[in-house]
């Protein structure tokens, strides 16, 4: 097998994750962050890291090895949606540079961490070039789609297609909706998650049509996600190998749909490690090395 860092939706070998007692700490200091980050509900630091061991289970039950980040005073509670600090590319990590104020250490404390770790890191955004790893998916190994949006803005669009353009990589840009505006978490992968060569769950009503039109060009297939599972985290979804992938409890229709493309489904509880915080468990993970 061929191993590779650009693919959402190949087998998954190994994964970085942060465990909730790192990012979220205690439950008074939950107390004291969480509105200012704009969760909608308080988490549960007990339930929380109930849930969390429980997902952390399903990638070592499969064989799947899991990486964990150290404590890191730099960041907060949002670190525990570990993919959004760094891009994963075959010549080495992306170190981003965060759209959110309150995030802005975790890039710091994941590059210091790659490094100590040998892994390899391929470049850094820079100059006030802001990009963050949830507005980036990988469609195919040399195909790789970007959402403009308060998140990730033109300088960091266009230094990563300089990164990336001597690697022969398309990078396809998805302008985004200013839905709830600039204080609300909207990533590209609130709307997409690949989860096969020619198959992704999407939200269509906050995609562009241009950008729907030329995944659709590309051969891919849709799981459309309903209208009244978009704030449940229905469109986040984790592929963990081609048409298996990880989905919270609690979004039975999207579920379903999977299901009847063949898709096995796993479930876990996410109401306070995922829902609370609009992060599904693409955002709690960052996916290393995959196999294709």
């Amino acid at each position: 097998m061929k191993e590779t860092y650009q693919s959402e939706f190949a087998e998954l070998k190994s994964v970085l994750l942060k465990e909730p007692n790192l990012a979220f700490r205690n439950q008074s200091y939950i107390d004291a962050n969480w509105q200012e980050l704009n969760y909608l509900g308080r988490p549960d630091f007990r339930k929380a890291q109930e849930e969390y061991a429980k997902f952390k289970e399903i990638f070592t039950d499969r064989g799947i090895a899991v990486e964990l980040l150290e404590p890191n005073e730099t960041t907060g509670m949002d670190s525990i949606y570990v993919r959004d600090a760094s891009i994963t590319t075959d010549q080495g990590m992306l170190i981003c540079d965060m759209g959110k104020e309150q995030r802005a250490g975790e890039p710091g404390a994941q590059l210091n961490y790659y490094l100590q770790h040998g892994q390899n890191v391929f470049g850094k955004f820079t100059g006030g070039a802001t990009i963050e790893g949830g507005d980036v998916a990988w469609l195919s190994p040399n195909v790789l789609a970007v959402a403009r949006g308060y998140r990730t803005n033109q300088l960091g669009i266009d230094q990563l297609r300089h990164m990336l353009n001597e690697q022969g990589v398309e990078v396809l840009v998805m302008d985004a909706p200013h839905y709830k505006g600039p204080s609300d978490v909207f990533h590209l992968m609130s709307v997409l998650s690949p989860i096969d060569k020619d198959l992704a769950v999407v939200y269509s009503p906050l995609m562009t049509v241009p950008f729907r039109e030329q995944l659709l060009e590309m051969g891919y297939t849709f799981v459309e996600v309903p209208e009244s599972e978009f704030e449940s985290q229905g469109c986040n979804v984790l592929a963990i190998a081609p048409r298996v992938c990880m989905l919270i409890k609690g979004n039975p229709i999207t579920k379903s749909r999977l299901e009847a493309e063949g898709v096995e489904v796993i479930e876990f509880d996410g109401d306070e490690i995922c829902v609370k915080g609009c992060g599904g468990p693409t955002c709690l993970t960052r996916p290393l090395v995959r196999a294709l």
